[in-house]
């Protein structure tokens, strides 16, 4: 069995590559810069965008299942290349957020809509999110300035959501089904850095800021940062619209997301990592 694993140097993607060789599958992995992709030596890496589906199809020759990165403005050429070629299995990445009914995901309807075996992922937050937030300030000055100091946010291990797509690639039983992928609690602000701090044997310091203040310096950080902010510090909804109220989600309910799901235990037969596992995992990236 051949897999493709689109987005294949992205925090799950790296993961389904690593966890997919692991259990003995052949490995085609899709990214814009195979030179740059530092994968496994076994997966074969070859080079393609999903925003140019012409360059994915090449790679989707002789491959049965395939993981899929979202991108929308792509999703249904790419998935009716993916049926043309002979998949016939693909697990796509979508949001817990489609759970709770904020948004809808044009990429599960082009997939749920392609006639092929299809499965979602939708993990809440990324755990990983807050290594590319929090990073660089724990490494120069062991501190962390960002709002929300105490309300808890449901996050999953990257590892976790890879585990899931992985059994959903490889066994049966899975086709029809939206999984939606936390961590084994709820977590704060506080009880994320004071992790950190334990992974990394030194004390972070925590500093609240304002939403406005945790923005500007988002901005400033440039990449993943300053693109994110305007919706994880809650300045616009899923839709790229203007959000209201003070904490900017008051017109959104959560509450579908404020528990533990026990999807990551149910595919995968052992419990979700947690956010200090997560920590360890990461801890010389922080350092």
């Amino acid at each position: 069995m051949k897999i493709l694993v689109t987005g294949a140097t992205g925090f799950v993607g790296r993961n389904v590559v690593e966890q997919l060789l692991r259990a003995g599958a052949e490995v085609r992995a899709l990214t814009r810069d195979p030179a740059r992709a530092d994968l496994p030596g076994a997966a074969e890496v070859v080079r393609g965008d999903l925003t140019d589906p012409a360059t994915v199809a090449p790679a989707m020759e002789g491959v049965t299942a395939m993981y899929l990165f979202p991108v929308e403005e792509t999703a249904r050429e790419v998935v009716a290349l993916a049926g043309r070629a002979g998949i016939r299995r693909i697990v796509d990445l979508s949001a817990a957020s489609v759970t709770a009914g904020l948004h809808t995901n044009p990429v599960e309807q082009a997939v749920e809509e392609s006639g092929l075996q299809w499965t979602h992922v939708r993990p809440c937050g990324f755990m990983a999110n807050m290594l590319q937030l929090w990073a660089p300030s724990v490494r120069a000055e062991r501190v962390v300035r960002y709002p929300f100091a105490d309300e808890p946010m449901n996050l999953v291990h990257e590892a976790d959501i890879a585990a899931v797509a992985v059994a959903a690639l490889l066994e049966d039983g899975h086709h029809g089904a939206a999984y939606t992928l936390t961590g084994p609690a709820l977590v704060t602000v506080r009880e994320q850095v004071r992790a950190i701090g334990e992974a990394l044997g030194e004390e972070v310091r925590y500093e609240e800021v304002t939403r406005e203040r945790a923005r500007e310096l988002m901005k400033a950080q440039g990449g993943f940062a300053a693109e994110s902010a305007d919706l994880m510090l809650g300045f616009v909804d899923y839709g790229g619209q203007a959000a209201s109220g003070a904490d900017g989600y008051a017109d959104q309910d959560w509450s579908a997301l404020m528990r533990p799901w026990p999807d990551v235990e149910r595919v995968t037969g052992r419990p979700a990592r947690t956010y200090a596992e997560w920590a360890r995992d990461h801890a010389d990236d922080f350092r």
